[in-house]
């Protein structure tokens, strides 16, 4: 049922973004009623305080090799995926997880987020 699809917010950031852009970054998405929200290990310290705040699980994943609708060449050639953001929310989100939310970008330009949905919990 849709009723029951789980949502996960993915994240690609830049070292040491502030959590004002993260937010940012989420409120452009128009996402609500988040399982949990999902990055890189690299980017663990950046995302442990949002996810706190929104009282949701932060997921580390890994992202090499996750299609995704929307590339960087910055990030491909740095993170072997087309966008940390979409890569991170597809990996957290199951196996049968889809885009509903391509990147959209923190008005300072250094955080990303998409969100990704799936019907199974991982």
């Amino acid at each position: 049922m849709a009723g029951d699809a789980m949502k996960v917010a993915g994240f690609g950031c830049r070292p040491d973004t502030p959590a004002e852009a993260l937010r940012d970054a989420l409120t452009r998405t128009g996402a609500q009623d988040l399982a949990a929200i999902a990055t890189i290990p690299a980017r663990a310290v950046e995302l442990t305080a949002l996810a706190q705040a929104l009282d949701l699980p932060l997921r580390l994943t890994e992202v090499r090799g996750v299609t995704t609708p929307t590339r960087s060449e910055r990030v491909q050639a740095l993170h072997e995926t087309g966008s940390v953001a979409e890569a991170a929310a597809l990996s957290a989100c199951g196996s049968d997880a889809r885009i509903i939310v391509t990147r959209v970008t923190s008005s300072c330009g250094r955080a990303t987020a998409a969100i990704a949905e799936s019907e199974e919990t991982p």
